[in-house]
């Protein structure tokens, strides 16, 4: 168990090529070589999604029961493999037009998502912790990246500073669970307080690790932007290069929700009663936080950011299912928020004036008639994102809340369904500036060829999702059923 190191084959082969480019991008001519080093990186997230996609998805053990990659883990692993080749690629004419095009950030993005990797197939609180900081800690370096603008600095050090904070509590989370279990691992702790049999219910948690659970999720709530541990999100969006917000909003909410969903649902499975009042407390926070302060923004990358911190609320209605079907459901809501996400952000670099990109939801006026295909796939996004049918976010939430009704808690879908009504003011609001408010300036018409392929190809998932949802269901499905066993 200890030795095999096949299935851990993904992430060995992501330190490799990293380790690899970091000498190709020393060794290459410094004009070439964000380019160069892009190009492999993409392709070296490719070929880890593919390792995964052939690789054996029963459960198996390594690096001395710290590590298990299953059905659960290799289906996130393909979403964050995906998004953050997308991720990389939308980033590339960004960076180019701003100055600051090194290859450092391809590099920081691939550890990054090493990390995120580990994360979602961590089996103990120690390998837990170790994805967690190995993902985090590039986060902190790409928020800062374009280093001459004070904006961007000041995000990466709020994101610093927050994030230390969240990882202190996240320890002694882990210690104070550690301290009443008397283990670090997953598959010990779920039998460390007495499993539960058919006569005999599961025993309760001591006092102690439940509080050390609190932590735990309060922890995991920070790297997931849900409330009240959102504080740094509006501002790091905004202030962080707006490819980077995209890394951040995608890759990094679903490694954290796969962390959390693993985290609750097998060590502590047999506890859903000890857990779920928390994690419902803090799904309708997000919920209600996302659809009312996303009302008065005027920068669009703030709104994204309290949407975003509104649709890990809808997600954890999911997970406070704390059943197979919720499980489902929020992974089947992760892969469509991620291709939203990506789509809407690459919409969002389509734009510019005069070389300079904007963010302000007024410059978005007359985008209709000077850019019709940007405007509609915006649309497209936006109206996925307010859960209109049928496009696939109606099909995401639908989920979730149908999971929650199966669960006893029809009282949360139904406040999740209100405040979507809510939420899908801010979305048709940027439509109607799009469609129906006058452009002071025209848009540029160059634009990058990968940002518009990625943009076209995430809308078109979106609007067709409804004519071929069966390969996503099934994955989904065989991956919920790997964790919850």
């Amino acid at each position: 168990m200890g030795f095999d190191l096949t299935p851990v084959l993904p992430e060995l082969f992501l330190l490799v090529a990293g380790l690899v480019l970091l000498v190709v991008g020393v060794l290459t001519r410094e004009g070439e070589a964000a380019r160069v080093v892009a190009t492999l990186s993409v392709l070296a997230l490719v070929i880890g999604s593919i390792i995964i996609a052939a690789s054996d998805k029963s459960p198996q053990l390594a690096l001395g029961g710290h590590y298990v990659a299953d059905g659960f883990s290799a289906f996130l692993k393909i979403l964050l493999f995906v998004g953050a080749a997308l991720a990389i690629l939308l980033a590339q004419g960004f960076l180019h037009d701003r100055r600051i095009a090194r290859f450092e950030y391809s590099l920081l993005v691939l550890f990054s998502t090493l990390g995120m990797s580990m994360m979602v197939s961590a089996n103990s609180f120690l390998a837990l912790y170790m994805g967690l900081e190995l993902s985090a800690l590039p986060l902190y370096v790409l928020a800062a990246f374009d280093r001459d603008n004070l904006r961007s600095t000041e995000a990466g050090l709020k994101y610093f500073v927050l994030g230390a904070l969240a990882s202190g509590m996240l320890l002694y989370g882990c210690s104070l669970v550690y301290g009443f279990a008397g283990t670090l691992s997953f598959d010990v702790l779920a039998d460390a307080f007495g499993a539960a049999t058919a006569e005999r219910p599961p025993a309760l948690l001591p006092l102690g690790a439940v509080v050390g659970l609190v932590f735990i999720i309060a922890g995991l709530a920070f790297k997931l932007a849900a409330v009240p541990f959102h504080m740094w999100t509006p501002d790091v969006y905004e202030g962080s290069p707006t490819p980077v917000t995209a890394f951040l909003a995608t890759a990094s909410k679903v490694a954290a929700a796969g962390l959390a969903v693993r985290v609750l649902m097998h060590p502590f499975g047999e506890w859903t009663a000890q857990w779920q009042q928390v994690v419902v407390l803090i799904s309708i926070a997000s919920m209600l936080l996302g659809a009312f302060a996303a009302i008065g923004q005027a920068n669009i990358k703030r709104l994204m950011a309290y949407s975003g911190i509104g649709h890990i609320g809808y997600a954890l209605v999911g997970v406070a299912a704390g059943s197979e079907r919720g499980v489902y459901a929020v992974l089947v809501y992760l892969a469509i928020y991620l291709v939203m996400t990506l789509g809407t952000f690459g919409c969002i670099l389509l734009m510019r004036r005069q070389g300079q990109y904007v963010e302000q939801i007024s410059d978005l006026a007359g985008l209709s008639r000077q850019r019709p295909m940007a405007a509609a796939a915006l649309g497209v996004f936006m109206f996925s994102q307010a859960g209109i049918p049928p496009l696939a976010g109606f099909f995401g939430k639908l989920l979730v809340f149908l999971a929650a009704v199966e669960a006893g808690l029809t009282w949360l879908a139904v406040l999740g369904v209100l405040s979507s009504c809510v939420a899908a003011f801010y979305y048709l609001r940027i439509v109607k500036v799009m469609y129906f408010d006058e452009a002071a300036e025209p848009f540029d018409t160059a634009v990058h060829p990968a940002v518009t392929g990625i943009t076209a190809i995430t809308a078109l998932a979106t609007l067709f999702f409804i004519v071929w949802p069966g390969p996503l269901l099934r994955a989904a499905g065989a991956a919920a059923a790997a964790l919850v066993r």
